[in-house]
């Protein structure tokens, strides 16, 4: 009531509401944009004529990923790390406010097919006929379950409206409207051709980071290293024997002098998938930065994120099991064989790692332990709930207090992107705390927004100051206790096994340099005997350590077997039964029985941002004839 007129508000909303939209223009009837390539093909018949293009891992896994599936048949080619102008092209084709990540991977793919079109004359239509992109898929909890529309979205604006965006993902089923046979089959032979890439990727990705550090020669790593990268592409192109070309290749590796004798702070790196694993401006060239400040990297593999999948599957099925009725939801039990998808879960990763550690050995990585995922969920959950999913859950909290408990690390270093939400929230937030309650530890946040370098690099130089002096601290510390110096170290470790570019030392303390002094403090100044001693000593102390930890971890992994033994070996049996196959063959039928029936779903996925890889999951009584892909684009 005003002056003794009654307003009606509604109405005077509505007509603000229909002058805005008048002024505004909305009005009219306006075409909304929608997914008009749900389902595009890809068949067989244009395998010959169709490449392939992949790209958002490292180089190195994006270099064997396309030898591995040129090996079985396919024409591919991986793209150019994601770089400043892959930026300028996301942001000025897909949707605002992305995080860095979908900006990166995004424009990259627009850049090369702009490339394309610009450079060497390809018209657009020869560009969608000719090439695809293969990528991955998810329901993230962040913009990572968007990806596949950004991409339709920025393709469709850029000129290339109908480009194919091929999935890596099982979900809701392959549409088979022509009849024709599918053009990139999900079987055995493209999981084991993409495995063995990523394996020698992530292995020599770790020899790499580990070596390059400590060398005399400048460059002789690299060099190196490009001789053994060209040994397995050969070996994958020609669907070789990749453990042959790492062997191959170590006599180029064992060949790079080094001086781990310098004291150089361990750089952990965790945080957000795609912003720690690559290696060009999406991270301002964030690994190259910290070797050229000083520091040795310890970078997070592929094979971690298989470990915390599998766990992830262990962990749910197991909270599921205790329901008090049938679990109908989507990623429920309904239908399924628990103890034959449990038993799936601890075969694979036993499998896995048994096939790290067989790449590693052939490689020459030697002392790398993978993680154990029960005592990460153990420590992190005190902090971040185990429930909590997206990003590095749980895993990015606990790495930070096991590289202070455990002095694994000098320094721990988490790179996140602007606008990753998962990342951000552990980052800055739950890991404050952990400084609090840990106050020695060297704990430095980052955030990439691509066009902030000097602010990213002066960050990160202040911190790596101090783990430098830390380094150096832990590094005298050592000398003094064996009562050595450091060229007393130097002249021992003249042509001795110590010295050469394989070896690793047992870990003691978290700097490489220190955990050498550690090995032969004891031994400088011994006479043959007294060095026999020694090391009689310590094959003594590593028997009891076996006996002690190694056997009670071994027993405690079986108790947890133990209930599911049964149907792992039911699940075996049914493989066997008929004949003893050749072991390829033998793995060919495990493969193919991990694969889902038509009518389930199990996620396969390589991460490119914030998500993770996902392993098929062992069904009951699974059809290995029904093998689909779903193709978006």
């Amino acid at each position: 009531m005003a002056d003794g007129f009654e307003v009606d508000i509604d109405k005077e909303l509505a007509a603000f509401e229909a002058e805005e939209r008048a002024r505004l223009g909305l009005e009219e009837n306006r075409e909304q944009w929608t997914d008009s390539m749900i389902d595009p093909f890809f068949s067989a018949k244009e395998r010959a004529t169709v490449t392939i293009l992949n790209g958002g891992l490292t180089m190195a896994h994006d270099e064997f990923v396309a030898s591995a599936l040129k090996g079985i048949g396919y024409n591919t080619r991986s793209m150019q790390c994601a770089d400043v102008a892959s930026l300028r092209h996301g942001k000025e084709f897909g949707n605002k406010a992305q995080c860095n990540p979908t900006y990166f991977t995004v424009g990259n793919l627009v850049k090369e097919l702009t490339r394309l079109r610009d450079e060497e004359g390809m018209s657009p239509q020869d560009i969608i006929d000719q090439y695809i992109y293969l990528t991955a898929g998810a329901c993230g909890p962040c913009r990572f379950g968007m990806y596949v529309t950004e991409y339709r979205k920025a393709l469709r604006d850029a000129g290339f409206d109908g480009f194919r965006v091929v999935l890596f993902q099982q979900q809701s089923g392959f549409k088979q409207a022509t009849g024709e046979e599918v053009g990139l089959a999900l079987n055995p032979t493209f999981f084991m051709a993409l495995a063995r890439g990523l394996f020698a990727g992530d292995v020599l990705n770790l020899l790499s980071y580990r070596i390059r550090p400590y060398e005399v020669v400048e460059g002789a790593t690299d060099l190196a290293m490009a001789q053994v990268k060209g040994e397995v592409c050969e070996a994958l192109e020609q669907n070789g024997s990749v453990l042959r070309a790492l062997w191959r290749g170590r006599k180029h590796l064992a060949g790079v002098e080094v001086d781990r004798l310098r004291a150089k702070p361990k750089v952990a790196i965790i945080g957000e998938f795609w912003a720690m694993t690559t290696e060009g401006d999406g991270n301002y060239h964030l690994q190259r930065f910290v070797e050229s400040e000083g520091g040795e990297n310890d970078i997070q593999t592929l094979v971690n994120w298989l470990l915390y999948t599998l766990w992830e599957m262990r962990h749910d099925t197991e909270r599921r099991m205790t329901l008090r009725g049938t679990d109908e939801s989507y990623y429920g039990l309904e239908g399924s064989d628990v103890g034959y998808k449990m038993a799936g879960v601890w075969l694979g990763e036993l499998a896995l790692r048994a096939t790290f550690a067989t790449f590693s050995a052939a490689a020459g990585l030697k002392g790398n332990k993978l993680p154990d995922m029960d005592e990460i969920a153990k420590v992190g959950h005190s902090f971040y709930n185990n429930e909590l999913r997206g990003g590095e859950g749980h895993m990015e909290v606990a790495k930070l207090v096991l590289n202070v408990a455990n002095q694994k690390a000098n320094m721990t270093l988490s790179v996140k992107p602007f606008g990753c939400m998962p990342s951000s929230g552990v980052s800055d937030g739950i890991q404050t705390v952990i400084t609090e309650l840990h106050p020695d530890a060297i704990y430095c946040p980052v955030e990439t927004s691509g066009d902030g370098a000097v602010n990213f690099y002066s960050r990160v130089q202040m911190y790596m100051f101090k783990a430098r002096e830390r380094a150096r601290q832990e590094h005298q510390a050592v000398l003094d206790k064996y009562g050595i110096t450091e060229e007393q170290a130097r002249e021992f470790l003249k042509g001795s096994r110590y010295a050469k570019p394989f070896y690793k030392a047992p870990h003691v303390v978290a700097g490489t340099s220190a955990d050498i002094i550690h090995q032969i403090g004891p031994l400088v100044g011994k006479g043959p005997l007294g060095r026999a001693k020694i090391h009689a000593q310590r094959a003594a102390a590593r028997s009891k350590a076996f006996v002690t930890k190694d056997l009670p971890h071994a027993r405690q992994t079986f108790g947890k077997m133990a209930p599911y033994m049964p149907s792992l070996g039911r699940l075996i049996y049914v493989e066997l039964k008929e004949k003893l196959p050749a072991p390829k063959e033998a793995w060919h039928n495990l493969m193919r029985r991990a694969v889902p029936k038509p009518d389930e779903v199990s996620d396969v996925e390589i991460p490119t941002s914030h998500e993770h890889i996902s392993a098929p999951t062992p069904r009951a009584e699974p059809d290995p004839d029904n093998v689909r892909l779903q193709i978006v684009g």
